[in-house]
């Protein structure tokens, strides 16, 4: 019996500087490991304790990092343990395998796009005519299948996403604000579609998630068991589901929170799959 472990990553297993959410002492503030670089800096964070147990999961079952970042934003990281066969970037448009782009399974995804979706041209002149100069920072796409802005948070109107989201609903895109992004993705680009590939590529018997915004609520409702961070995205409007644990934990600590309970359900499926082995030798000794 094989566990396939879909997570995102940003904001749910890893961390910039401004969403650790460290707000103990500094003398009691745990141990930090970057996994990731920009520009010659240090971007993203884990907790040393949260990469040891990830590099014991990605041993033990199998993990697939699955982002909305583009492929060239996530090779930027570098993740604790063996690297993983299979990841997922530009909210399931990109299966990498071994590090490479799936061509096949982006061209199928273009085509489900052209079919069901306004296009990717219509909206980014419409998020062009809408944004203010006044917050806007910059205008970004990601390849070539979904556009975001990037905004000052405290200068942009309450209303403006709302709007956002009604104008994009009828034509086939959702909208999610997370931190500083305002991302618009036509509604059948998802990380639950890619993980359904991987999973029958696999041959997995089930599945575990975790995420923490709008864009992976898809992957959360598709899993066998999910969780989800006591921030974000989900936890701002409350969302759960019954198959979703909420850990307590926000931050950093919520990283660390959720890929240790990956890890634990990860080791009871695959001891409860090696007794089954036992056991049919055991009858065939018999």
């Amino acid at each position: 019996m094989s566990v396939l472990v879909a997570s995102d990553l940003d904001r749910t297993l890893i961390y910039s500087a401004a969403a650790l959410g460290l707000d103990m002492p500094d003398a009691q503030a745990p141990r930090l490991l970057c996994v990731e670089t920009y520009e010659g800096r240090p971007l993203s964070y884990m907790t040393e304790t949260a990469a040891g147990l990830l590099a014991e999961l990605v041993r033990t079952s199998v993990f697939v990092p699955t982002t909305t970042r583009t492929v060239e934003q996530y090779r930027r990281i570098r993740l604790p343990g063996p690297g993983s066969r299979f990841a997922i970037c530009a909210n399931g448009g990109q299966l990498l395998v071994n590090g490479e782009p799936d061509a096949d399974w982006n061209q199928r995804v273009r085509t489900t796009l052209g079919d069901q979706c306004a296009p990717l041209e219509e909206v980014r002149a419409h998020l062009s005519a809408t944004a203010d100069p006044a917050w806007l920072l910059k205008e970004r796409v990601a390849e070539e299948l979904f556009a975001y802005l990037v905004v000052e948070r405290e200068l942009l109107p309450q209303e403006y996403v709302k709007e956002l989201t009604q104008w994009a609903e009828p034509r086939g895109w959702t909208v999610s604000l997370q931190g500083r992004k305002i991302y618009a993705v036509p509604k059948p680009l998802t990380k639950s579609a890619a993980v359904a590939e991987i999973r029958n590529r696999t041959g997995a018997d089930e599945v575990l998630a975790a995420g923490d915004s709008l864009l992976d609520t898809d992957l959360l409702l598709a899993a066998d068991r999910a969780w989800r961070p006591g921030h974000g995205e989900l936890a701002d409007a409350g969302w759960t589901a019954p198959q979703v644990t909420v850990v307590e934990e926000t931050g950093v600590a919520a990283g660390e929170a959720i890929v240790r309970a990956l890890g634990e359900r990860s080791s009871v499926t695959w001891a409860r799959a090696r007794s089954q082995v036992i056991r049919a030798v055991s009858r065939g000794r018999d």
